[in-house]
């Protein structure tokens, strides 16, 4: 038997990364990016909203990153100063990855009802936002009036693509591969 091992080189060494997952059937595909992250030599955290916990589970994140994953706003500390402000003060970029439609109108409005968007208000680090939902859902003004908001504000933005999405239609919505992600992160950093 012949193994192969290819050796990525390191890319994202000292890097400290907060992923953001929200509550998408597009939460498996974080997965596949927390990983990369990770053997591209960043420091991964992961913060996991309520409705993502539905998709994916803390287990998946822990042992990827060799981290605790985080979820609560007022979890037992780990950072005394608050999870918020300490996880906000450790990364170098946040990216929210899927983004959902909600957890962009909660971002575009300023709204901190959970760790995610209260860990990115107290951060001066970029963030990064990769949505995913369906195709008529990204359509909708409201939507777009959002992601507008977001550009404005600074925040960068992945287009989702164009494909298959889980609810059977074909259309744009779909989160951008991790390869684009990954891209888009070295050029923020």
């Amino acid at each position: 038997m012949i193994y192969c091992i290819v050796l990525m080189t390191p890319t994202l060494n000292d890097r400290e990364i907060l992923l953001g997952v929200t509550g998408s059937i597009a939460a498996y595909k974080a997965a596949d990016l927390c990983s990369k992250l990770v053997q591209q030599g960043a420091g991964v955290s992961v913060v996991l909203t309520q409705s993502a916990k539905k998709f994916i589970g803390f287990t998946t994140f822990e042992a990827l990153t060799g981290r605790p994953v985080n979820s609560e706003l007022f979890q037992p500390a780990q950072n005394f100063v608050g999870e918020h402000i300490g996880l906000a003060q450790r990364a170098n970029l946040i990216v929210v990855a899927p983004a959902t439609a909600t957890s962009i109108a909660r971002l575009a409005h300023g709204l901190a009802e959970d760790l995610l968007t209260s860990t990115i208000l107290a951060s001066t680090a970029p963030v990064l936002i990769a949505p995913a939902m369906n195709c008529d859902m990204w359509a909708k003004s409201a939507v777009q009036r959002n992601v507008a908001q977001l550009t404005d504000d600074g925040y960068e933005l992945i287009d989702p693509e164009a494909g298959w999405l889980s609810c059977g239609q074909v259309g744009v919505g779909r989160m951008a591969s991790s390869e684009t992600i990954l891209g888009r992160i070295r050029q923020c950093l």
